[in-house]
């Protein structure tokens, strides 16, 4: 029979390359992975790791039970969660991903209002950009997965891209271009993108970057982009300093203090689709069904 703990040990081993490295990531001793390691081999009957010196690579049964371990981990969390909810037991844990703008803004108030309303369930919060949080949902390595993608931007997949997960709609984020107080353009209350053409461009994360390119495109201009961060603080303190204009978000213009920039409004409009992703088996989890639910209330209320 194999168990759950085993697996996970299985996993962890494949994904760090050792049993010391294994180990430190469960917080356990090298001996112990070694030992649960055998355990498992000996339940399904055949090796499932290659030793050769320092280097470890997985059998061809190792391969096959890693690629099973994830759904199978997430089903067993579900049935435990599931299991001690209907017992009465008031208590739940939700492990939530979200990129950084949605950290911000939509993430406080939805789990202010769910510690108000379940004070039982625990949610412990990491930050990610999309497609790295849906890669980490797949995984197992998450409940919930706040993501977004672009309407038809480069890297949106169509239906099929999330066709395997529970998609709950929380808004369309439109976004804004940034332009330094001085700007020529700081006043007006629409801009075209392709009158900002021979500007120097400061860029947000990879996919917002690619966005802009293709937007761009669309207009009839390559953007110069002379400055690329992550960090939406350095995008506006970049483009308040005068070293070029952005497009950002609305919500990522809300979690940090403007200064010394403008927004104006993009004409035709460009908006990225924002939403909350899991798993069909986890979203039957109370403590995650509730947690969807304040990310939607949070969201109608942006």
């Amino acid at each position: 029979m194999i168990e759950a703990r085993h697996l996970r040990v299985l996993r962890a081993v494949a994904t760090t390359g050792s049993f010391s490295a294994a180990g430190r990531e469960l917080g356990c001793t090298q001996p112990a992975v070694s030992q649960q390691m055998k355990a498992l081999e000996t339940s399904v009957g055949t090796p499932l790791l290659v030793r050769n010196g320092r280097e470890m690579r997985l059998t061809q049964a190792g391969e096959a039970l890693v690629r099973h371990a994830s759904g199978i981990l997430a089903g067993l969390t579900a049935a435990e969660e599931e299991v001690a909810a209907i017992a009465g037991l008031r208590a739940g844990r939700v492990r939530l991903v979200s990129f950084p703008s949605g950290s911000s803004t939509l993430v406080p108030t939805a789990l202010a209002a769910l510690r108000a309303a379940h004070p039982g369930t625990r949610v412990s919060l990491e930050e990610a950009e999309p497609p790295k949080s849906v890669d980490l949902l797949r995984e197992g390595d998450c409940d919930i997965a706040l993501a977004f993608r672009y309407e038809g931007g480069p890297d949106a997949g169509g239906a099929e891209e999330w066709a395997d997960l529970v998609v709950r709609p929380l808004l369309a984020d439109r976004l804004v271009g940034l332009v330094p107080e001085g700007h020529r353009l700081a006043r007006a209350e629409s801009v075209a993108l392709g009158e900002l053409a021979d500007e120097s461009w400061i860029a947000g994360c990879p996919r917002c970057r690619g966005q802009l390119v293709q937007a761009c495109e669309s207009a009839g201009f390559t953007p110069r982009i002379d400055f690329a961060t992550d960090d939406y603080p350095a995008v506006v303190g970049l483009v308040g300093a005068g070293l070029g204009v952005a497009v950002l978000p609305r919500l990522a213009i809300e979690s940090v203090r403007p200064r010394g920039v403008r927004t104006v409004a993009l004409e035709p409009a460009v908006r990225r689709e924002i939403v909350a992703l899991t798993l069909p088996d986890l979203a039957q989890v109370p403590a995650v069904a509730a947690t969807l639910e304040q990310l939607g209330r949070a969201a109608r209320r942006a």
